[in-house]
């Protein structure tokens, strides 16, 4: 299968590599990506922090008094780094435990492919506990010193943990894709526990509900208390609107990429069936409704591959135009008046052939034969009714339409004895062509019928088949087929001699090509 829209990118960003990727380089490719996303979500969250505490929200001065020299520059750096260390190592062992099955390259139980889809949510709970811890520890501790701090610092840092946990989340979602997609290929998808309504919710809450409830919180601060000045409720307002726009346009972007993503491969994948190639095929990463959009389109594709295969077998056993009329009209019994170009080629010492050969040899020889055959009917523009054991009927004119179904049917026979002469010199073959008024139309019954055409012309080239074994190049027309073809391929041939076909109570002009007339000989009686 092909994936799209190219093979680097099947998980909607080059960054995550390439699902036929190995496994220990994808591997080393999640565990820095969830490094890196992990360790900037929490540089981030600390810069919210620090802009919080000393613009933002109203209160004691906890950077600049002396009195917080001790939780400033010792408490505070040594647990960041320590959470830091602690959130990595504890992230790695759980990702290395839930995800061990795809590690070894083993198939995930039921029970696997919802630990590892929801291996994101686990990791953002090891930050939620680091943060709440450091909420209460940083509560207390500043508290301890300053109690009027207290609410300063919950707020700050219970703020700055919601905004990391939040990004962290959709950080790791996006690194952990390739894995996604080996759970949900594995089998039936398990039920998903968030949809988009929560992921959207979820950037809401931090780009828009977190910064509009500390306007709110300050707000009813600055009611409570006497000592806020309006300059810093003017400066706690400004950032935090500040915050809204910016946080609030950073998750729609998020919210817009993450969404984007399985729907623009999608689109791609149906642009690439629109082309004819049903090989399109679109790797499912996302256990949302989005994912189900991607199995969806699989699924749909499986299904028009499916039906062009039946079509292409169809189209085999019957002819492809016959199976093109069967599938775009509606099948019924009966059929339609038709002036069409019959021929009938066998061959010569079929009895001899299968005697002296082993079967598999023959059948091949056949192969070959045939293969002659239906290449130049298809480009006369007929199509080969039947192949009845070393013979084969060929009509024209019928189920397809065609300006000269008499001179594409001599054209064809002409170049079928030519092309077997060159290229199946051990097997000689007798041509009847014959032209007139025949039903082309489906008999049998309801439950079982096929395409076929019965009137004179088919019968008639039998009999002229039969007569051609011992005419000069073994092809034979009738006069009506002569005549009913344009002038540039009825030139090509001329009058050979006159005889009563067998079943018939009038004579029969027989003509062969000009090319394999050498001599006249007398035809035998039927």
């Amino acid at each position: 299968m092909r994936l799209l829209p190219s093979l680097d990118s099947p998980m909607g960003s080059w960054i995550l590599g390439g699902e036929r990727e190995g496994r220990f380089k994808r591997r080393v490719r999640i565990q820095v990506l969830l490094t890196v996303f992990i360790v900037s979500a929490n540089v981030i969250g600390i810069t919210i922090l620090l802009a919080l505490v000393a613009f933002v929200v109203p209160g004691p001065d906890v950077l600049g008094d002396s009195q917080f020299l001790i939780p400033n520059f010792v408490v505070v750096p040594t647990y960041v780094g320590l959470a830091l260390l602690i959130g990595i190592l504890w992230g790695t062992k759980r990702a290395l435990k839930d995800l061990r099955w795809s590690r070894e390259g083993q198939a995930p139980t039921p029970k696997q492919q919802r630990t590892a889809l929801a291996t994101p949510w686990r990791l953002t709970v090891i930050q939620f506990v680091l943060w709440g811890f450091a909420t209460v520890l940083f509560t207390i501790l500043y508290g301890v010193i300053e109690p009027d701090a207290i609410a300063k610092i919950a707020f700050t840092v219970a703020a700055a943990g919601i905004v990391v946990c939040a990004i962290s989340y959709l950080l790791s979602e996006f690194a952990l894709r390739p894995i996604a997609a080996e759970a949900l290929a594995a089998g039936d998808r398990p039920r998903r526990r968030v949809g988009t309504v929560g992921r959207s919710l979820a950037g809401w809450c931090l780009g828009t509900g977190v910064p509009v409830a500390g306007l709110m919180i300050i707000a009813i601060a600055a009611a409570i208390r006497d000592d806020v000045a309006i300059t810093q409720l003017i400066i706690a307002i400004l950032a935090l609107g500040a915050i809204v726009l910016c946080f609030g346009l950073l998750m729609e972007i998020l919210t817009a990429l993450r969404t984007v993503a399985p729907i623009r491969l999608v689109r791609a994948a149906m642009h690439r069936v629109e082309e004819g190639d049903l090989d399109a095929k679109v790797v499912v990463f996302d256990g949302t409704e989005l994912g189900d959009l991607q199995v969806g389109f699989n699924r749909m594709a499986d299904g028009l591959r499916e039906r062009e295969r039946m079509r292409d077998i169809f189209g085999r056993h019957v002819g492809r135009a016959v199976a093109e009329k069967a599938l775009t009209d509606r099948a019924e019994l009966g059929g339609e008046e038709r002036s069409v170009a019959v021929f009938f080629i066998d061959v010569i010492g079929s009895t001899t052939l299968a005697a002296n050969n082993p079967p598999k040899e023959v059948v091949a020889l056949l192969n070959r034969f045939f293969a002659v055959i239906v290449e130049e009917v298809d480009s006369h523009g007929g199509f080969i009714n039947k192949f009845e054991g070393d013979a084969a009927l060929a009509i024209f004119g019928a189920p397809t339409e065609l300006d000269d179904p008499a001179g594409s049917a001599l054209a064809a026979a002409r170049q079928i004895m030519n092309r077997l002469k060159r290229e199946v010199p051990d097997c000689e073959a007798g041509i009847g062509i014959a032209y007139g008024r025949a039903v082309a139309g489906n008999v049998g019954a309801h439950e079982r019928f096929e395409y076929t055409v019965i009137g004179d012309p088919v019968n008639e080239a039998a009999r002229l088949s039969d007569l051609s074994k011992k005419v000069p190049g073994c092809t034979v027309a009738s006069r009506e087929t002569i005549d009913a073809a344009k002038k540039s391929e009825a030139k090509k041939w001329a009058s050979y001699d006159r005889v009563t076909l067998r079943g018939r109570n009038r004579e029969t002009e027989l003509v062969v090509p000009q090319a394999f007339l050498k001599s006249k000989a007398t035809a035998p009686s039927s």
